[in-house]
Formats: C-alpha cells, structure tokens, sequence
C-alpha cells in the first residue's frame, strides 16, 4: 500500500492524543498511522501514513475534524 505524509495544526490535539492514534488498527478510510510527528511550538502534526489515496488520507483528517495543509506521497529507504 502507497505511503503518505501529510501536515497539519496541531490545535487542540495533545500528545497524548497523538500517541493513542499511532497505535489504533487500520480504519474505514484504509489509513494506517506509521509515524506521527509533532511540534507544539509550530503548532504542526506530520503524519506519515499508509493509505489506499490521498483523498482517503484527506477523509481521514476530516472525520476527525482536522483541515490537511499538504499531502505527498513518500517512498523510504526503510522498506
């Protein structure tokens, strides 16, 4: 499945929010958190997902009430 990252306000959304998400199983959308990075300073979340689509990633983020900035599908070195 492709892999994407996308950015975002981190607004109201807490690092422990964050955490609970990264471990949560593969939802209706197909999104599955891989890594989740975060900045409260900057008030920015990356999350680094794998998804069936951008716009899959992007109904992701809107259920939850989240506007993404930006997504990109990525490749790593990792894999």
């Amino acid at each position: 499945m492709p892999r994407y990252i996308d950015q975002h306000k981190m607004g109201s959304i807490t690092p422990e929010m964050l955490h609970k998400m990264q471990n949560e199983p593969r939802d209706e959308f197909g999104i599955l958190h891989h890594e989740i990075f975060y900045n409260k300073e900057d008030d920015k979340v990356w999350c680094v997902v794998d998804a069936p689509d951008k716009e899959s990633v992007r109904k992701h983020h809107t259920k939850a009430g989240v506007e993404v900035e930006w997504v990109h599908e990525i490749e790593s070195t990792l894999d």
